[in-house]
């Protein structure tokens, strides 16, 4: 019951009101909406203790739905699919702004959840991107998405796939919003079994899984992506996107992957920054370094955060004539803290640690939106960034 807690105590009891009133399921003991705050919580977590399976079932899958996208990744997605983000701008918080959703367009949550699963994954180990013409109209016509559908169903031998086309945005860090359109797909595995229970009996029964992979298609650029598990996939559905929804003849050029240089790190750096993104400054924690003439040797210099010298400082003091920061070697990782200023009413400002290693490696992607947008923009400025900005400023 701990997700059912979270959910109940962090929504706001009008929009709980109005969840409850939608879904049409009744309580065992009547609730006093009207009563304060405090004294309709746990009322409400006992009713929802004492409901029947099937109701408290889900209450709780409910709560969990729209808990997953009350966080600030979650909001993101929320916002990229709405047409008046004024109606989410005026909730109390995120629960009710994911709460709003759910009750009033079911289907664009669900979008905000597809959009979620796919902006996580971007240029990890599920992700590929391709180069296609720019400005094309994607084909939702019946012929085109039998078509696209079949090719689908043909390549993982699925009896039944399920496609979800709709139009979002992706913030960028100059702050404005690339317009996309994703196509979700949801296909029928092969068959399996698992355990269940029957009557009190644990028995294996036969089921068929149900994937899940996405693409978007960005007019202006022309990029198609595609975050899929299967790697060799992961092309042919680019392909047939390209063919069957976009018209056009698929030419497999994938977008470059990111790549990051540390060469900026070897010298002290003056990691320049904007007053509006409140940054306090910016720590080099760690280099790790590596001879030019031995591939097999490394060396890592490490200065904490209590330290009193930076890490350059502390380098040229240690090991004067044998820093390895004055040459002959490389680096090959580093570990930075980006740290913001205390926001009003808090006493400790956050930070965002950052672990680069060469030449496409950065943990960037596994943080929330607004941290990724903050640490492309930097890492880009900095000089650290150093592939095509047109292919990855999105």
């Amino acid at each position: 019951m701990a997700s059912v807690t979270n959910f109940i105590r962090n929504t706001p009891l009008a929009s709980l009101r109005d969840y409850f009133t939608a879904a049409g399921i009744e309580f065992p003991t009547p609730v006093n909406w009207d009563a304060p705050e405090p004294e309709v919580v746990r009322p409400l977590l006992q009713a929802v203790d004492q409901m029947d399976d099937e109701a408290r079932g889900r209450v709780i899958n409910d709560g969990e739905r729209v808990g997953a996208m009350a966080d600030v990744a979650g909001q993101t997605a929320l916002y990229s699919v709405v047409d008046d983000r004024e109606v989410l701008d005026e909730l109390e918080n995120g629960h009710a702004r994911a709460m709003w959703l759910f009750i009033n367009d079911l289907n664009r949550f669900r979008h905000a959840e597809e959009v979620r699963f796919t902006d996580e994954r971007r240029r990890g180990r599920s992700w590929d991107g391709f180069i296609c013409e720019a400005n094309l109209n994607l084909r939702r016509d019946e012929l085109a998405l039998n078509a696209f559908k079949t090719a689908l169903c043909q390549r993982f031998a699925s009896r039944n796939v399920h496609v979800d086309i709709f139009e979002r945005v992706r913030p960028t860090f100059e702050g404005e919003d690339c317009d996309l359109v994703q196509i979700t797909v949801y296909r029928e595995g092969l068959p399996d079994d698992q355990f269940a229970f029957d009557e009190g009996e644990l028995v294996r029964r036969a089921y068929r899984p149900v994937f899940e992979a996405a693409m978007t298609y960005e007019p202006a650029s022309g990029v198609i992506e595609v975050v899929a598990n299967d790697r060799e996939s992961r092309a042919e559905m680019a392909q047939y996107l390209a063919r069957d929804l976009l018209g056009v003849e698929f030419r497999d050029e994938k977008v470059p992957m990111r790549r990051y240089d540390l060469a900026v790190l070897l010298a002290p750096h003056a990691f320049p920054t904007d007053i509006e993104d409140g940054i306090e400054r910016v720590e080099v924690r760690q280099l790790r370094l590596m001879p030019i003439d031995a591939v097999g040797e490394r060396v890592t210099l490490e200065a904490m955060s209590k330290a009193e010298r930076d890490i350059w400082t502390m380098a040229e003091a240690r090991l004067g004539p044998d820093n390895p920061l004055t040459g002959g070697w490389v680096a090959t990782q580093a570990k930075l803290v980006i740290k913001f200023q205390p926001k009003p009413g808090a006493r400790r400002g956050r930070t965002l640690p950052l672990t680069i290693t060469m030449p496409h490696g950065c943990n960037l992607k596994d943080q929330t939106e607004e941290e990724q947008l903050i640490g492309e923009k930097y890492l880009r400025r900095w000089g650290v960034v150093v592939d095509d900005p047109i292919l990855i400023d999105d």
